[in-house]
């Protein structure tokens, strides 16, 4: 059986990386009989769309050409940023007869004996619709902390002289433009000078480059 992993986390440093998630997917495919042809990595944030998530647009679109038989993924977080992204890629998956297997909670989109796992579909929405509850308590926490501060005399915004002129960002991130300025791709500055890809990215975008 042929496999493919995909790891994601929302950022790139000492503090989030991959590496667990590989080792035990891995692990999981060592003991299943799966023969792991490639493994994608990426590092993005869980609120991008999946448009914009190209390390996952490229696994699914090598595991459609490449006929892979399961993909493999640490939970199903990792496959969208909502309950219909993740629903979305499901179908996708579903219809090119490309198994996935959610490790965090394990599940497949396809059982042992080839048939549809009708259970799947439940499961993501239950799990979405607790998601949006939590989003909401929260925001309405928020909510009522910022009423409360702004009640007893406190003041919303930035505090004067917080944000960077165009000047004293010129400075600061001055290795990140002459790179980008060379033409040098967002990954690649981001690696060399240890920025994050959303920073270089809108460093690109504010200097017109």
């Amino acid at each position: 059986m042929k496999g493919v992993i995909y790891c994601r986390v929302s950022s790139e440093g000492e503090r989030q990386n991959t590496s667990r998630q590989v080792t035990d997917l891995t692990q999981y495919a060592n003991r299943n009989g799966i023969e792991v042809l490639r493994t994608f990595e990426e590092h993005i944030s869980g609120a991008k769309r999946n448009e914009e998530r190209e390390v996952l647009c490229n696994c699914l679109d090598y595991c459609f050409t490449n006929h892979v038989d399961v993909l493999l993924i640490s939970e199903l977080s990792r496959l969208g940023r909502n309950v219909d992204e993740v629903l979305a890629n499901v179908k996708r998956c579903k219809d090119a007869h490309l198994n996935i297997y959610f490790q965090k909670e394990n599940l497949s989109i396809f059982q042992a004996d080839g048939s549809k796992n009708s259970f799947l579909n439940i499961f993501i929405s239950v799990l979405g619709t607790c998601a949006e509850l939590e989003r909401e308590n929260i925001q309405y926490r928020l909510n009522s902390g910022r009423r409360l501060f702004i009640e007893k005399g406190g003041k919303l915004g930035r505090k004067p002289g917080s944000i960077k002129t165009t000047e004293k960002k010129e400075q600061e991130y001055r290795e990140v433009l002459a790179y980008l300025r060379k033409g040098y791709g967002v990954r690649v500055t981001s690696k060399l000078t240890n920025v994050s890809e959303s920073t270089v990215q809108r460093l690109k975008k504010e200097f017109s480059m």
